[in-house]
């Protein structure tokens, strides 16, 4: 089993305060983490957030849901993830996540997770040979991997953006690529824009009444589903 760390703060800069925007009648992170707990690789769900000011709130909804949260600090995200998993005494596999992402798909996650460990890789994810909708990232990787990167990785960049260090020409850890068969790399359903939430949100007024659980197979299915042209 896995342990998921979800960062996530109010302070985005094209739509400030998204991840507590109301998705039929709950925060949108919330909602996220609902699909998350379908996973049946991940045993924990934790949420990295800042020290800013600005993210009280989101703590404090967190904490009120019955949520793991820990802050760090606000730019320093590869730090905030160290004393995440300082704090909670998290070893073994991890799968980085971002709250911006309420569509995720937990059985795309148990794949990331089972081809790391299967394939021996350091790290899974979607890929530059990306097949999935944009809104499905994942990144399976370990503790012992993640501590490894924050000793190398020394740019602001790179510690913002926690696992760049991996991806580098010439890196000596070992990745593998979630690749599916049909290309679905047009579609996009991760949430930036005001556009991106309104959408999500015909989804769930169209799919969660009848089904909680819908699929990403559910969300195809919908004459409206959304592509990266309609951005």
């Amino acid at each position: 089993m896995a342990t998921a760390v979800l960062q996530a703060r109010m302070s985005s800069s094209r739509l400030t305060g998204k991840v507590l925007k109301p998705l039929l009648g709950q925060p949108m992170i919330l909602r996220q983490i609902e699909r998350l707990r379908r996973s049946r690789r991940l045993e924990r769900i934790v949420v990295a957030t800042s020290e800013a000011p600005s993210d009280d709130i989101l703590a404090e909804t967190l904490a009120g849901a019955g949520v793991e949260v820990v802050r760090g600090p606000l730019d320093d995200v590869l730090g905030r993830f160290i004393r995440t998993i300082d704090a909670l005494g998290i070893e073994g596999d991890l799968v980085r996540l971002t709250a911006d992402c309420p569509l995720a798909d937990p059985d795309v996650i148990d794949a990331c997770i089972a081809k790391r460990r299967d394939g021996g890789f350091d790290v899974v994810t979607l890929g530059e040979r990306r097949s999935f909708p944009r809104g499905l990232d994942a990144e399976a990787l370990t503790v012992d991997i993640l501590r490894r990167i924050d000793k190398e990785a020394t740019s602001a960049y790179d510690r913002e953006h926690v696992t760049p260090w991996l991806y580098r020409p010439g890196s000596s850890f070992r990745r593998g690529d979630l690749v599916q068969a049909e290309d679905q790399s047009e579609f996009r359903w991760t949430v930036d824009l005001p556009e991106d939430f309104d959408f999500v949100e015909r989804v769930y007024a169209a799919l969660y009444p009848v089904n909680p659980a819908f699929t990403s197979a559910d969300i195809l299915a919908l004459p409206f589903a959304r592509r990266e042209s309609d951005v």
